[in-house]
């Protein structure tokens, strides 16, 4: 018999809004979701992805955001950030990802139409079902720059499950 530790971290990230630019979308979880105003990011700026990112890197030591996404992106012109997860992903050794819960804290744009796409895609990205997501989203009344509407911001708990 197996025995196994279970095991949460957290990652977190943030992007400004730029100017508005009409229509546009911003990718979050990998979905692309319509925006009035662009992120500002060297990347596809998806702070969803780049929150699970950063909790893979809490549990493997491997920093990949600020490191290995950098040179993808500035020196191979590499923008997609599930590109950077994949990555963070292969150094998990005799760990899996059982869970990941989500929170994102924006005034615009509205999320609640697409949390469904957004708990599928991030599920099959960490190969989990999509009932193993869970995502909510706020305004956080105002209260920071993010519920303004100046930016967007995501923190995520991953919760993995490794052999002993």
């Amino acid at each position: 018999m197996s025995e196994y530790s279970y095991i949460s971290t957290i990652g977190q990230d943030s992007h400004r809004f730029g100017e508005p630019s009409g229509d546009c979308s911003i990718m979050l979880g990998g979905v692309p979701v319509p925006s009035k105003r662009p992120v500002l990011a060297n990347s596809d700026g998806d702070v969803i992805l780049h929150a699970i990112t950063n909790a893979v890197s809490g549990l493997t030591g491997k920093i990949v955001l600020g490191g290995i996404a950098d040179k993808l992106c500035l020196e191979e012109g590499i923008k997609d950030s599930s590109v950077y997860l994949k990555k963070a992903l292969e150094d998990l050794v005799d760990s899996e990802i059982i869970h990941c819960s989500m929170t994102v804290e924006c005034l615009v744009p509205k999320l609640k139409p697409h949390l469904d796409a957004i708990r599928a895609k991030v599920g099959e990205l960490l190969n989990i079902p999509a009932s193993s997501v869970g995502i909510t989203a706020t305004t956080g009344e105002g209260l920071t720059e993010f519920g303004r509407g100046e930016g967007i911001q995501a923190f995520v708990i991953l919760s993995f499950r490794k052999k002993i």
